[in-house]
C-alpha cells in the first residue's frame, strides 16, 4: 500500500476525532464539516458567488474605483478584483468577518490564497511587484492585535511572487468605522487625507496592488491610492483587490 495513503487515513482519523471534541462548522450555513472539508461545506464552496473580475480589465468594481480616483494627470487605469460578491443577506459575508472579528486566521489565509490564485492566473496582474495592505491606525492595531488586510496581503503576495510592504502606508489619524457611516460622501470625508507613505526611500515598483478585506464604496482604498500616487510617478499602475465586493 502506498504509504502516502496511510498518512492521509491517519490525518483523516485525527481530524474526525478532533471534530468530536471541537466540532467544525461551515462558515456560511453552519452545517458540521466533514473531515476533508475546510471552512466551507462542499455545497457552499460550490455555490461561492465568485466575481471572476480578475480576468476582466474593466468590470463594475474597477469602474467604481476609477471613478473615485483623483485624476490630475495621466493616470493608468486601475484594475480591481474581488474573490466573491458580498451581500448583507448572504452567509458568505461571514468569510471576511471570520478573520476580521473572530481571529480565524486559517480561513483568512485560505481564502486569501484562493484570491491570490485567481490573480496569479490572470495576465492583468502578472507584473504586480509590490503588494500593500490598507493599514489600521496604531491604536486599533494594538487593540485588535493584527491587521486583517495584512494577513490577506501576505498570502496574495506569495501567490504573485511579489514583495509585501506591510508598513509602507500609515494611517495618520484614527477614523470612524466606515460601516457606521450613512453614505458615500460621509465615508469619503471620513478617510480623506488619513493615509500617508512612511518617510524614507520607497521600494521601487511598476505595478502596486492595494489589498483590503471588503470593497464597499471604495473610499478607503481611494484614499490609500491617493497617498501612494503622491509617492510614485504616474507611470506606476496602482490596482486593488479584496476578498469581497459589495454591489450597488
Amino acid at each position: 500500500m502506498d504509504p502516502r495513503l496511510n498518512g492521509l487515513d491517519w490525518k483523516t482519523s485525527l481530524s474526525a476525532l478532533l471534530d468530536l471534541v471541537l466540532p467544525r462548522v461551515c462558515l456560511v450555513c453552519g452545517r458540521p464539516l466533514l473531515p476533508r472539508e475546510r471552512h466551507l461545506c462542499t455545497e457552499c464552496l460550490a455555490d461561492l458567488p465568485e466575481t471572476h473580475y480578475a480576468t476582466l480589465a474593466r468590470n463594475p468594481m474597477a469602474d467604481r474605483f476609477n471613478a473615485r480616483i483623483r485624476v490630475e494627470e495621466y493616470e493608468p487605469y486601475a484594475y480591481a478584483a474581488a474573490l466573491f460578491h458580498y451581500r448583507a443577506e448572504a452567509g458568505y459575508k461571514k468569510i471576511p468577518q471570520a478573520l476580521k472579528y473572530h481571529r480565524n486566521f486559517g480561513a483568512g489565509r485560505d481564502f486569501a490564497r484562493l484570491l491570490g490564485g485567481r490573480l496569479a492566473a490572470s495576465p492583468l496582474y502578472a507584473d504586480v511587484d509590490l503588494v500593500v495592505p490598507v493599514p489600521l491606525h496604531r491604536t486599533r492595531h494594538w487593540r485588535r492585535g493584527y491587521n486583517q488586510a495584512a494577513v490577506i496581503a501576505r498570502e496574495v503576495a506569495r501567490s504573485l511572487g511579489a514583495s509585501c510592504a506591510e508598513r509602507l502606508l500609515e494611517r495618520r489619524r484614527r477614523t470612524r468605522s466606515q460601516a457606521r457611516l450613512p453614505d458615500k460622501a460621509a465615508r469619503a470625508a471620513n478617510v480623506a487625507g488619513a493615509f500617508s507613505v512612511r518617510g524614507g526611500n520607497v521600494p521601487a515598483a511598476g505595478h502596486i496592488l492595494l489589498i483590503d478585506d471588503v470593497f464597499t464604496t471604495g473610499a478607503t482604498l481611494a484614499a490609500c491610492h491617493d497617498a501612494l500616487r503622491h509617492a510614485y510617478g504616474p507611470q506606476v499602475r496602482i490596482s486593488v483587490a479584496t476578498l469581497g465586493v459589495v454591489g450597488e
